[in-house]
């Protein structure tokens, strides 16, 4: 897939599917250098700050990871554990906030679970290493 410039989609938006597509078919794996904000410019002909936006839209999707000295990566997918929901709990989906982002040390686009047990009590914990298994009848 090509970017195309007179296309009604933006073209941030057409690198971030061109992207994507590779790392959901396994060309970019885990720990994979997606490439340097130059290099994906000049390869694709478009400007360094839609390779900017493009990349912000993946990171916020949890799919790549910026860091210095690294650069740019496709996300590694953390081991998950199991946690059981007891009987009479719940949990709640969300986003993190930007402290509890970098007390967690998540990366952007990963959720949060908010675990209630009966008792109102509450385990939040990152929404991408956890199972949430029910007890067995």
């Amino acid at each position: 897939m090509a970017i195309d410039p007179h296309s009604h989609t933006p073209v941030y938006v057409q690198l971030a599917e061109l992207i994507r597509t590779q790392i959901e078919a396994g060309e970019l794996p885990p720990g994979a250098n997606v490439g340097s904000e130059t290099r994906l410019s000049q390869e694709h002909g478009i400007g360094r700050d839609a390779v900017r936006m493009a990349i912000a839209l993946l990171r916020s999707e949890g799919l790549v990871t910026t860091s210095r000295p690294f650069g740019t990566r496709v996300r590694e997918t953390p081991e998950r554990r199991k946690v059981e929901l007891a009987p009479g709990g719940s949990v709640v989906a969300r986003m993190p906030t930007g402290n509890e982002r970098r007390r967690m040390q998540l990366d952007e686009g990963v959720p949060i679970l908010e675990v209630r047990d009966a008792k109102g009590e509450v385990e939040v914990l990152p929404g991408d290493e956890v199972e949430l298994t029910r007890p067995a009848d």
